[in-house]
């Protein structure tokens, strides 16, 4: 951890930072002079590695589990510590993985081919970390940035939620994690009415098929022609071009995004 407390930038809280998307919207708020709390749930050695690559001072590593919510308290508690102030709030984790498998499969469940327990546990798990984890989250990281005031005393702060397109063309193996990420556009724009009055705005970016460490063996396998044609540029989003629209929407000057859901896909799906 380097020096926590240093005065440069804005205090930025990334969750799910350890890879893919989050690593990169990590190095992207570090490279524009922010300090950065990367967070991870289990993979902390490569969460490490992200933090030892992010340019810049005040930078901290933070483990937490968002499906609880002990350790959601924790963990905003911990990030307002060591940053002094969170500017910026970037919900990003979320689970697609089946758990019990060890993030070696996907966690399909279609209600046409699962078990009911294994439905039951796909719902439970999913809405926990995808939804829950965030509303938690942002309940104390809002709470934190009502109370203590920039140092120049403008209540400003920023909370962008990590959505998805499918939360508007439907997940069919996957319902418990579009049903997440259509719940988390809507607290987002909840959010951004209740917030507003305090300097705070919330903005959601829905982004369509990205290609992550994660989605490789998707991409490289004989779906990942089909996959690519879903888009017209023939290709699929890189994680840092997620990370600069992030980056973006928590800009000082995007203040008038808030309540937004910004589609980011490609023109891969329009609604």
């Amino acid at each position: 951890m380097t020096d926590a407390m240093s005065d440069s930038g804005r205090g930025v809280l990334v969750t799910g930072s350890s890879r893919g998307v989050g690593a990169a919207t990590a190095r992207a708020f570090a490279q524009r002079g922010d300090r950065v709390a990367v967070h991870y749930r289990g993979a902390k050695e490569s969460a490490r590695a992200v933090l030892d690559s992010l340019p810049g001072t005040g930078h901290v590593l933070l483990g937490a589990d968002l499906a609880s919510p002990e350790e959601t308290q924790r963990l905003a508690a911990d990030a307002a510590q060591a940053l002094g102030r969170v500017d910026v709030l970037v919900n990003n984790a979320a689970l697609f993985l089946d758990p019990a498998a060890g993030g070696s499969r996907r966690g399909d469940h279609r209600v046409t081919d699962t078990d009911y327990d294994s439905w039951v546990r796909a719902w439970q798990t999913t809405l926990a970390t995808n939804l829950l984890g965030p509303a938690n989250l942002t309940f104390c990281v809002a709470r934190h940035m009502m109370e203590v005031p920039p140092a120049d005393g403008r209540p400003v702060g920023r909370v962008v939620n990590v959505g998805s397109r499918g939360a508007y063309r439907g997940e069919p193996d996957v319902p418990a994690y579009g049903a997440s990420k259509a719940g988390l556009h809507a607290f987002g724009q909840s959010m951004a009415v209740a917030l507003a009055p305090h300097g705070i705005s919330v903005t959601s970016l829905a982004p369509g098929f990205i290609a992550t460490d994660m989605a490789a063996q998707l991409l490289d396998g004989p779906a990942g022609d089909q996959i690519s044609g879903q888009s017209p540029f023939g290709r699929v989003a890189t994680p840092e071009e997620v990370a600069g629209a992030i980056v973006g929407l928590a800009e000082p000057a995007a203040e008038w995004t808030s309540g937004a859901v910004v589609d980011f896909n490609g023109a891969s799906y329009l609604r």
